[in-house]
């Protein structure tokens, strides 16, 4: 699907068709769009297939007249009543006069840009719609991690109160996440440096506070996710050891329990024998010397902290 955005009068707002210093949305456009596209602006076919490619990581390439810009954007995935983070490609093809974002299914992102809820883009101006899209990127990865840590630490407490695998299995997703946010955020630290050197993407003196803005935000939520990740990482290490401190405290208190209800069996064994010669041969006996038997291995299991 193809969608058409032009800034007027400060503001963007869809248009009927493609115009100069206009943006092109596409969102998992067919064969026919993209063949239209390569037709109409000269762009090399492994720009799409690049940007179409879920794999792909953030990276920057420059063909002739045409320069893809590669960036991972953080997505929130649902399945059941579990909610997952993970990360998407999107790419932004910039041609001589337009902006063409490639993306394979809708992102709120971009639907911020073409809802005009992002305030002071021009799409007439190539550089600046890049910048600003990538510290919007930047900002919902900072809001994902805040949301991550509240959900890592709402977790926590739970299993504080009891172990289940289900909150286990939860921890182990928002590692997965944090894994996928810290890899992606690094590719585009470096996607970004490229940038900022001015050799690929032509940078104005006005851009230049803005792509040290995106960086900045950048290297805060590669920080946070980083930060974030170790904690986790020692949470589940401490649950672990809990888990399989409990499990010892268990098994060495069966272990005690066994023992002490071998005392009177093995007596009970011996005097159950078909036998002469047995002393004190009457019912008291054998359950009286158990009894004793079982309260001393008692005692000295308890000392030995077997209880």
């Amino acid at each position: 699907m193809l969608s058409y955005y032009k800034t007027i009068n400060g503001h963007i707002s869809p248009i009927p068709a493609c115009e100069p210093g206009c943006w092109i949305n596409c969102v998992a456009p067919d064969d026919a769009e993209i063949n239209s596209l390569i037709a109409d602006f000269q762009i090399e076919p492994d720009f799409f297939r690049a940007a179409m490619d879920e794999e792909e990581s953030s990276h920057i390439d420059n063909e002739d007249d045409c320069t893809l810009i590669i960036i991972d954007i953080p997505v929130i995935e649902k399945a059941g009543k579990n909610i997952t983070y993970t990360t998407t490609p999107v790419g932004i093809i910039l041609t001589e006069k337009n902006v063409i974002t490639v993306s394979t299914k809708e992102n709120p992102i971009i639907n911020e840009f073409s809802e005009d809820v992002v305030k002071g883009v021009q799409t007439n101006m190539k550089t600046r719609f890049v910048l600003h899209f990538m510290l919007r990127v930047a900002s919902r990865y900072l809001q994902y991690l805040k949301q991550i840590d509240k959900i890592s630490n709402f977790v926590e407490r739970e299993l504080r109160k009891s172990m289940k695998n289900s909150e286990l299995i939860q921890l182990l997703d928002i590692e997965k996440s944090l894994v996928y946010f810290s890899s992606s955020l690094k590719a585009n630290e470096i996607t970004i440096e490229k940038i900022m050197r001015g050799r690929v993407v032509k940078l104005y003196e006005d851009d230049q506070d803005l792509i040290e803005d995106v960086l900045i935000e950048v290297k805060q939520a590669i920080e946070m996710s980083n930060i974030y990740l170790n904690i986790l990482s020692g949470t589940m290490d401490a649950f672990a050891s809990v888990i399989s401190n409990n499990l010892n405290i268990v098994m060495k208190v069966l272990a005690s329990l066994t023992l002490l209800i071998s005392i009177p069996t093995v007596i009970s064994g011996i005097y159950g024998m078909n036998v002469t010669g047995i002393p004190f041969t009457n019912f008291w006996f054998p359950v009286s010397l158990s009894l004793i038997c079982m309260g001393i291995a008692y005692f000295i299991l308890k000392k030995k902290n077997m209880f």
